[in-house]
C-alpha cells in the first residue's frame, strides 16, 4: 500500500522554510553591542583623566591663591607699618599744633604796659594825679563762669582835686577797651584836708595847700583778643605784638 505524507504548512502562503545547515543564519552578537562597549570603555579611561586633570588644575590654582595671600599678607604688613607711621605723625602733628594755639592764646591775651600806660594818659583828666600803678594777680574763676584773663589786673593809687573828679576819672576807665567796664571801681576816696604853712621869710604870705582827695581804682584786664584791639594797639604804638598777632593771622592760628 501507499501511503501519503502531505505537509500542510508548507502549503500556507508566506511560509519559508530554515535552513537546516549551521553558520548560514543571521548571527547572534549584534553590531550595536560593540558600540556600547567601545564607548563604556571610552567612558572608563576618560573619567579617571577628567578627574586627574581636575585634581591638577585644583593644586595649580591653590598654590597661586596661597602665593597671592602670602603677597597679600606682606603687603598688609608694610601697610600696618605705614599707618603706625602715619598715626605717630599725625599724634605729632596735633600737639604742635595745640603747642601753638596755646601759644596764640598767650599772645592772643597781651596787653602791653606801653598800651596800657599811653591809654591811661589820654584818659586821665587835668584834676586827676596818679602816684602808683601796680598789676594784680588774676582771681580765681567762680563755678561755672570762665577763666580769668591771666594778664590780671590793675590799681591805680592817685589824688584828685574833689570827689567829682575821681568818678569822672573812673567813667573814663570804663570806656577804655582794655578794661574791664563792670569791674572797673572805686576801692576808696578820702579827703584830705588842706594845711597852711607860714613863710619863713618875713612879709612872704602863708602857704595854703587845698583839700584833696586821695583814691585807690581796680580793675581787671579785658577779655577781649588782642587780635580785635590791634586798632587800639597801632595807635598806641605796639608795633611788636601787632607784627606777632598779624603773623599769626596770615598762618591761620588766629581769627
Amino acid at each position: 500500500m501507499y501511503s501519503l505524507d502531505i505537509n500542510f504548512l508548507q502549503n500556507r502562503p508566506g511560509f519559508k522554510q530554515k535552513s537546516s545547515k549551521p553558520g548560514i543564519g543571521k548571527p547572534t552578537f549584534a553590531v550595536g553591542h560593540l558600540t556600547l562597549v567601545y564607548v563604556g570603555f571610552a567612558v572608563g579611561l576618560g573619567v579617571p583623566a577628567l578627574i586627574g586633570g581636575g585634581w591638577w588644575f585644583l593644586q595649580a590654582q591653590n598654590a597661586q591663591l596661597e602665593q597671592q595671600l602670602a603677597q597679600l599678607e606682606e603687603e598688609n604688613q608694610k601697610l600696618d607699618v605705614e599707618l603706625g607711621n602715619i598715626n605717630k605723625i599725625r599724634q605729632e602733628t596735633d600737639a604742635v599744633k595745640a603747642e601753638t594755639k596755646a601759644l596764640a592764646s598767650v599772645f592772643n591775651q597781651i596787653r602791653p604796659w606801653s598800651a596800657m600806660l599811653q591809654d591811661l594818659r589820654v584818659r586821665i583828666p587835668a584834676t586827676v594825679q596818679i602816684e602808683n600803678i601796680n598789676q594784680t594777680p588774676p582771681v580765681a574763676a567762680k563755678k561755672d563762669q570762665p577763666p580769668p584773663n591771666p594778664a590780671g589786673g590793675i590799681q591805680i593809687v592817685g589824688k584828685a582835686r574833689s570827689f567829682n573828679d575821681v568818678n569822672d576819672f573812673l567813667l573814663t576807665l570804663q570806656k577804655s577797651s582794655f578794661l574791664k567796664a563792670e569791674e572797673t571801681k572805686i576801692v576808696n576816696a578820702t579827703l584830705i584836708k588842706g594845711t597852711t604853712t607860714e613863710s619863713s621869710e618875713e612879709g612872704q604870705p602863708a602857704i595854703t595847700t587845698p583839700d584833696l582827695v586821695k583814691y585807690t581804682i581796680k580793675s581787671t584786664m579785658s577779655d577781649v583778643p588782642a587780635s580785635e584791639l590791634i586798632t587800639e594797639l597801632e595807635k598806641k604804638g605796639t608795633v611788636g605784638l601787632v607784627a606777632r598777632i598779624r603773623k599769626l593771622q596770615q598762618t591761620g592760628v588766629l581769627k
